[in-house]
C-alpha cells in the first residue's frame, strides 16, 4: 500500500508550498538588494512616492506578485464555483487583485524610468580621480556600486560616464551592459502584466462556460508566447550570471504552471460534472 506521504497529490502540495516559500525568500533578498543601492542612489533618503517606486521597484513588483500569485492559486484550486459566482466574494477577490495590478503597473513605471536613467548618461566633465572623497561612487553592475576610492578611479577609462542627477561613475562597457539588463527587467514586467490580464480573462470565462473552442485556442497561443518571452529573459539572466533573476523568474514561471495546471484541472472537473448522468429520485 502506498504511503499517505508519498501519495501523487501530497507531493505535488508539498512541492508547490516549497515553492511559494522560495518566492518569498527571493522578495527579501530583492529588498536587501533595492535598499543597498537606494543609499548610493539618494544618499539624503528616499522621499516621495515616485521615488520609492522607482528605487523599490524590485520589491513591490515581488509583494505584488505574490499576492496575485495566492489570489489566483485560491480562486482556481480552493474555492468552489458556487462562492466564486457569491457578489461580495467575487468583488473581493477582484478589489484585491486589481489593488495589486495597480501597484504591479506602478512597478512597471519604476523599471521605465529606472532604464531610462541608464539611457540619460552623460559624459564625465572631469578626471574620476579628482572626485575621490567626494562621496562618489562607481557601477558595477545594474544597480550595484562602489564607493569610488583611488585604486578603482586609475582603471576608469576617459569614456566613463556619469549617470543623470546622480553621483556615479559608470564606466562605458558596465553602462552598456546595465541598459542591456534594465531593458530586460521592462520587458519581463510587461510580459507579466500580460500573463494576469490573460489569466483574469480565463477565469472569467471559465465561470461563465465560455472557456471552450477557439477561445481557448486562442488564449493559450497567447499565453505560450507571453511564456516564451518570460523563459528567454530567465535564459538571458542565466547567460550572464545574475543567478538570483535567473533563480527568481525560474521560480515565478513554476508558480504560474501550477496555476494553468489548477484552470486545466478546473476544466475537467467541469466537463465530467457535465457529462455525469443525473440520478434522479423516486
Amino acid at each position: 500500500m502506498q504511503h499517505k506521504l508519498l501519495h501523487p497529490q501530497r507531493l505535488f502540495a508539498l512541492f508547490k508550498c516549497i515553492v511559494f516559500a522560495a518566492l518569498f525568500v527571493n522578495m527579501w533578498v530583492f529588498a536587501h538588494e533595492d535598499a543597498s543601492a537606494a543609499v548610493v542612489r539618494f544618499p539624503d533618503g528616499v522621499t516621495g512616492l515616485d521615488t520609492l517606486i522607482e528605487v523599490y521597484a524590485q520589491t513591490i513588483d515581488s509583494a505584488s506578485w505574490l499576492l496575485l500569485l495566492i489570489l489566483f492559486e485560491l480562486e482556481t484550486s480552493y474555492i468552489p464555483d458556487a462562492y466564486l459566482r457569491r457578489r461580495r466574494i467575487k468583488w473581493s477577490l477582484h478589489g484585491l487583485r486589481g489593488l495589486g495590478a495597480l501597484v504591479v503597473l506602478n512597478s512597471v513605471v519604476g523599471y521605465i524610468e529606472k532604464h531610462e536613467t541608464y539611457l540619460d548618461a552623460s559624459a564625465l566633465e572631469q578626471q574620476a580621480c579628482d572626485l575621490v572623497g567626494q562621496g562618489w561612487s562607481v557601477l558595477v553592475g545594474l544597480d550595484e556600486f562602489l564607493p569610488l576610492i583611488a585604486d578603482n578611479c586609475r582603471g576608469l577609462a576617459a569614456t566613463a560616464l556619469r549617470l543623470p542627477e546622480l553621483q556615479v561613475v559608470a564606466p562605458a562597457d558596465v553602462l552598456a551592459e546595465a541598459q542591456r539588463l534594465a531593458l530586460v527587467d521592462v520587458v519581463n514586467a510587461v510580459a507579466w502584466v500580460l500573463v494576469v490580464v490573460l489569466l483574469e480573462v480565463d477565469v472569467r470565462l471559465q465561470l461563465r462556460g465560455l472557456l471552450t473552442g477557439w477561445v481557448l485556442r486562442v488564449s493559450t497561443s497567447l499565453k505560450g508566447a507571453v511564456y516564451v518571452t518570460l523563459l528567454a529573459a530567465a535564459i538571458y539572466w542565466g547567460v550572464v550570471g545574475i543567478f538570483v533573476d535567473f533563480w527568481d523568474a525560474f521560480l515565478w514561471l513554476v508558480a504560474f504552471v501550477f496555476i494553468e495546471m489548477n484552470i486545466a484541472q478546473w476544466q475537467r472537473e467541469v466537463r465530467d460534472l457535465e457529462s455525469s448522468p443525473v440520478v434522479r429520485a423516486p
